[in-house]
């Protein structure tokens, strides 16, 4: 089953390494206050901790939050590591990530 999280709204990308213990009030409280963002508007976090094959997915849908995991059996994912920034991703870096892409083309 594959989920087009860019449907959902803008996809933001929290840079460097979360807690991935983490829930639903950490996560949002995280996004408020450290990056000043919205968490109940029509835009999605993306967290990762330090292993790099899973990540989370925080996404406020109207009525509630909802949290996504992905943990992928091979490989790694490619994460941005500058700590305490926030990056805008694209619809189709979005798409390269939840495949296990890196998101930063390379020439």
């Amino acid at each position: 089953m594959t989920i087009h999280l860019s449907s959902l709204g803008q996809v933001y990308l929290v840079c460097g390494k979360t807690d991935m213990r983490q829930g639903i009030d950490s996560l949002a409280y995280l996004v408020k206050t450290h990056f000043e963002l919205d968490p109940f508007s029509d835009q999605v976090f993306l967290f990762c901790g330090g292993r790099k094959d899973r990540f989370k997915v925080l996404y406020w849908d109207g009525q509630g939050f909802w949290i996504l995991y992905k943990r992928f059996e091979n490989g790694k994912l490619t994460w941005l590591s500058t700590e305490k920034d926030v990056k805008a991703l694209a619809p189709e870096q979005v798409d390269w990530l939840m495949k296990g892409f890196s998101i930063t083309p390379k020439i």
